[in-house]
């Protein structure tokens, strides 16, 4: 099935060199992609033209307007009505593709999706959603900043998506689901945190839920879908970026140091590249805004092309498992399931 992807071709600090040649990777590795290119024409068509075949696949779309990675959130709302970004979006609402994909800034992405796509019934505010690797298999940790504060009714909403996304993205039967917290035992955490975990095990659904989850619970791989408030969620994901990135330079100082060193390297390499390629940031790349009406997808703004690919992946695989319906069809069984006990407590009340 060919899919069908709008690309803000100006966004990110590399664009939008990286936007095309990340696409032109994408089309290599799924060759029934295709895409609506937004930006300008003078800067983009020369880049497609030294590749044929993106070109073949890829329709590009003129507009001189660009969001800055600067921009206030609410300032692009009103400023960017014709910005690459914003004409992305807007192509996902109006039918003319099925997913949307970005370097640019966040929060203005996040405002442009939710004004011009609204969320999905069921859900009162979207997360963002990525995969991390872990000791075992990669595992999905929702929010990451797109929800400071959250409630217990946020937190259920972001399981629900995340175990969609689990079993979607992921392949998993029945994925596990924990929520992140300052201990495992169940009297740990504040009220809205003991809540969401009430909320979690009582719920209809048949949602595999682990309990508490810790911090290093993460790396572990203990379960599959981390569900916490986007400020915890935004802080782990810096602090793992940052310690991944101590460790590789750490190591390449050891290597460094000498001769031996450096021999001991040529003996090693091989070994290295695999865990290089195993915990490479750009093979996880793609951010996805969870619970908008429509598939965006968030690429970090410092990637480079085959991070960006990666990001498109994310987008053309939400659309081809439909994740969208099933997320709505999660919370439509939901609420079809408590609407009998809101009426009973209803009854109840007005009979007393």
């Amino acid at each position: 099935m060919s899919v069908t992807i709008a690309l803000d071709g100006m966004g990110g600090d590399h664009a939008p060199g990286i936007v095309v040649e990340g696409a032109a990777q994408a089309l290599r590795d799924t060759p029934d992609l295709r895409f609506l290119l937004f930006g300008d024409e003078a800067r983009l068509r020369p880049l497609l033209d030294a590749r044929p075949d993106l070109a073949k696949a890829c329709e590009l779309r003129h507009t001189a307007d660009f969001v800055a990675g600067d921009a206030r959130p609410s300032a692009a709302l009103r400023q960017g009505r014709n910005s690459s970004m914003r004409l992305a979006i807007n192509a996902v609402k109006d039918g003319h593709a099925a997913a949307a994909v970005s370097a640019g800034n966040t929060g203005a992405l996040l405002a442009m999706a939710m004004f011009v796509l609204k969320t999905l019934p069921g859900i009162d505010r979207p997360a963002l959603a990525t995969a991390m690797p872990t000791q075992r298999k990669p595992v999905i940790i929702l929010d990451l900043g797109a929800n400071v504060d959250c409630d217990a009714d946020h937190l259920f909403q972001f399981a629900v998506m995340g175990e969609v996304v689990a079993r979607t993205l992921h392949d998993i039967a029945k994925p596990t689901v924990g929520l992140l917290n300052v201990g495992v035992e169940e009297v740990k955490g504040d009220e809205v945190v003991r809540k969401a975990a009430t909320m979690l095990r009582d719920s209809p659904l048949q949602i595999g839920f682990a309990g508490f989850v810790e911090g290093n619970d993460i790396a572990a791989g203990s379960v599959d879908v981390v569900v916490t408030d986007g400020f915890t969620g935004n802080v782990a994901l810096k602090v793992a970026e940052g310690t991944v990135g101590l460790f590789a330079q750490a190591l390449k100082d050891a290597f460094r140091s000498s001769l031996t060193s450096k021999l001991a390297y040529l003996l090693a390499r091989p070994a290295l590249q695999r865990l290089r390629q195993r915990f490479d940031p750009r093979r996880y790349n793609g951010a996805m805004f969870l619970g908008v009406n429509g598939v965006v997808v968030k690429s970090h703004g410092g990637t480079d092309a085959l991070g960006f690919s990666a990001a498109v992946r994310v987008a053309a695989n939400l659309v081809r498992q439909d994740a969208n319906r099933r997320i709505i069809e999660e919370m439509g069984a939901v609420q079809a399931a408590l609407e009998p006990s809101a009426q009973m407590t209803a009854s109840e009340a007005a009979a007393s």
